[in-house]
Formats: structure tokens, sequence, C-alpha cells
């Protein structure tokens, strides 16, 4: 939304073509842009060239992979983290590899990989999203040196908890051997981070329009974090 309300005609991609239609309506609605819909899985060859063949030539690129569930990695197969690896690590790779080279003929290019606070504070019952996004910071770190010279940026934004239907996911994920309630168990949630509440999607989309924009120039290469003051660190 924050980007579209900015003037920039978006394409979005995802499975479900009923969410997708309904998102895309809503966009117009808010914003008057031009908005395409893919309905397709990013994860594979079929659905990224699907994805492009849409919008060809991107001068913004947003990857925003589903988190897994919560657990025990002695419960994991190797086929479960080959699948982690290819949604939150492989095919953002792949993304920027497809779309990279354009930005920098055209001198204009912004990408923001939206991953989770757990690449600074690994969150134990995450390890599949710990190793696979941690995977991905790596690699932006390299390549987001080699890029800005023309004007090329990258940056990955780690959320901390938002009022999003993968944060009920993930809490209805918990209630297994908690001993309470779903609501007791998000009240809690919020009533454990500094701000004492949930982050809006609005926050995160301002935050991330304003990376995509011409005054962010100046910053690549960095894992930036909103999350309500829930990071202890100093750095």
């Amino acid at each position: 939304f924050a980007l579209a309300q900015e003037g920039v005609d978006v394409t979005i991609v995802a499975r479900r073509r009923e969410a997708l239609e309904k998102t895309a309506a809503e966009i117009r609605a808010a914003s008057g842009v031009e908005v395409a819909t893919v309905a397709a899985d990013i994860t594979t060859t079929t659905g990224r060239s699907a994805a492009l063949a849409a919008c060809p030539q991107p001068d913004i690129l947003l990857n925003n992979a589903d988190g897994p569930l919560p657990g025990d990695f002695r419960d994991w197969s190797r086929e479960d983290w080959i699948a982690a690896l290819e949604a939150m690590m492989l095919s953002p790779i792949e993304m920027m590899r497809l779309t990279i080279d354009g930005m920098m003929t055209r001198g204009f290019g912004r990408i923001i990989n939206i991953v989770s606070r757990s690449v600074k504070m690994a969150q134990l019952e995450l390890g599949l999203s710990n190793g696979a996004r941690s995977g991905l910071v790596g690699f932006v770190a390299g390549l987001a040196r080699q890029t800005v010279s023309r004007n090329v940026t990258i940056n990955n934004l780690l959320p901390g908890i938002f009022d999003s239907d993968a944060q009920r996911m993930h809490v209805g994920a918990m209630l297994e051997g908690s001993g309470k309630t779903f609501e007791e168990l998000w009240r809690a949630r919020a009533e454990a981070n500094p701000a004492k509440r949930y982050g809006r999607p609005n926050e995160l989309g301002a935050y991330c329009a304003f990376l995509c924009s011409q005054h962010a120039g100046f910053i690549t290469g960095q894992n930036l974090l909103i999350d309500g003051g829930s990071y202890p660190g100093t750095y």
C-alpha cells in the first residue's frame, strides 16, 4: 500500500488468487495506480518466470517469503530444510539475480528483503527461519557493496511482532502444551514488548517505502530492525 500511495505501479505475486485480487482491489481503490497480479509460487522456476513476464524490468524488488511454523529441529527432515532454504534464501537470491543487472544498467534499483528479527536474536522454536534467513542476510552483505555505485541498494528489514495473519498463525502454533488460550498468548506477547503492542502493517510499509525512495541511496547492506525495541543490543 505504501509504495502505491507514492505513485508506484505494483505487481504482486502470491499463491492464492482470491487473496491477490482482493488485495489488488484495495490497493487500486486507495491509490489509483496500476496493479498487476500473478497467482504463482515464487519458489519455483515457473513462478518466477510468470512474475517477470508481468513485470519484466522492475525498479523495486520486494522479497517477502512465508516463515515456517515453529518446532523442534529433531522433527525436521532434510526435505523440510531444503524447502525452508528454497523459500527464504534461494528464491530471493534468484529473483535478485534475474533483476539486478537491469537495475544497474538503468542506474536505479531498490531491493528489500523482509526477513525477521531472528537473524539478530535467534528464536529457539524457529530454527528453520533462523538458519535460512541468516544465509540470505550473509549473501546480501557482499552483493550490496557491489551494486551501490550504480544506485542499486539492497537492505533487509527485520520485523518483530506485527498484527498480521502470519503472527496469528505463529501464536496458534504455540498453543499446544502452553496451557493458555490464544487470547492469553496474544496479549502476553504484546505485553512483553517494550512498546506494549504489536507493530502495525502500515508502519512497516512506510519504512519500506522510504528505503525504496531516492532519499535512501546511501543506505545499503543493512539489517534494519522494526520491532518496538524488543532487541536489547546496542548494535
